[in-house]
């Protein structure tokens, strides 16, 4: 019994160690119920995700009609968020005011527009240095903890123009562990 229990204990301390290694999440994402509203069909929001790793390539996401966009993006597992990277080098066409909302799938225009925290998770406004340079972006960590999907609305840009243009996205956090291998339990207290 003794050793069963330093086992498990092996186990935890190795899963908690892994829990600490933040990872793009991009790799859980699914791509068949993930969407962007107002998005331009030449520049859509699939061709910067749909590598599922943060995009290098020369597509970048763009606005349609206005300013606004409405991501939805669904991952195939439960994840934590811990920060988000959304890069854009031309500035003047760079999100400015974001807001985020987690776990609610038929999500519109018109359930974000007006809603501040707490009817959505954070509202943020990005700098340009941020946006330019593709630095992380902190989230309240206690709000993102068992994400199935995000939801990024982007509310304005730097230079009020008529398109918002977002060259990269990317999603850090950790999967969440929804069930633990407990086969070699049985066999350990079998011996």
């Amino acid at each position: 019994m003794e050793n069963l229990v330093k086992s498990l204990a092996s186990r935890a301390g190795a899963d908690s160690a892994k829990e600490q290694g933040d990872v793009s999440l991009l790799q859980f994402l699914d791509l068949q119920q993930s969407n962007c509203l107002n998005e331009a069909l030449e520049h859509n929001f699939k061709s910067i995700v749909s590598s599922k790793s943060l995009n290098t390539s020369s597509s970048y996401l763009e606005s349609d009609a206005d300013e606004q966009l409405l991501l939805n993006i669904a991952f195939n597992q439960s994840v934590r968020v811990k920060s988000l990277v959304i890069k854009s080098t031309d500035i003047a066409h760079a999100p400015k005011k974001i807001k985020l909302a987690i776990n609610r799938p038929n999500l519109g225009f018109d359930d974000v527009a007006e809603a501040e925290e707490p009817a959505v998770a954070q509202v943020l406004e990005l700098d340009q240095e941020t946006v330019t340079k593709g630095n992380p972006i902190s989230l309240r960590f206690v709000r993102f903890q068992s994400v199935n999907s995000l939801h990024i609305f982007v509310v304005s840009n730097h230079g009020d123009e008529d398109e918002t243009k977002i060259d990269a996205i990317d999603i850090i956090g950790v999967p969440v562990e929804t069930t633990k291998d407990l086969s070699g339990l049985r066999q350990q207290q079998e011996n």
